[in-house]
């Protein structure tokens, strides 16, 4: 398997994890489940953390080679977004109980990440005609972030050096 394909494949996984994760939240808050919404939320956030941290601190740099920079810096306000309702998202999860209104925004929220999802797992058809070299340190990058394996909160808040929007 060529490191394209390796990172095509591995790219797809992690995006069919967020999507099904995702779905799994919109489940559990449909049916206000706060024990399964707690792990599933733990899931979400040890799945995207080092996901982003690749993403952002390799791969969307090499993006300018297809994109303007005005929308590299969308998928990096994506993030921005999905970061700042993961906050949100942990707060309803906190509530004692959740309420109707409560659940309701949490599904907002869920289906308002879902078309990042799906236009990030785009990117790998343009990815992978990189040169082999740019592709082995974005893989590279993704198992230094895998091994540090910060959630998404940790890493956004301790590492990222990007501020989130006010």
């Amino acid at each position: 398997m060529s490191v394209a394909e390796e990172f095509v494949c591995i790219f797809r996984e992690e995006h069919r994890a967020v999507r099904d994760t995702i779905l799994g939240l919109v489940s559990a808050f449909r049916s206000k489940k706060r024990a399964e919404i707690q792990s599933l939320l733990n899931r979400l956030a040890c799945l995207t953390g080092p996901h982003f941290r690749y993403e952002e601190e390799a791969l969307y740099p090499e993006l300018t080679a297809f994109f303007t920079d005005e929308y590299v810096e969308k998928l990096y306000s994506d993030h921005d977004m999905a970061i700042a309702n993961a906050k949100r998202l942990i707060e309803l999860a906190g509530a004692e109980e959740i309420s109707d209104d409560q659940s309701r925004q949490a599904i907002r929220i869920l289906q308002s990440i879902m078309p990042h999802v799906s236009d990030c797992d785009g990117l790998s058809i343009l990815i992978e005609t990189l040169p082999d070299e740019k592709i082995q340190k974005v893989l590279d990058i993704r198992q230094m972030a895998r091994e540090e394996n910060l959630g998404l909160t940790g890493w956004a808040d301790g590492i990222r050096n990007r501020l989130l929007p006010t």
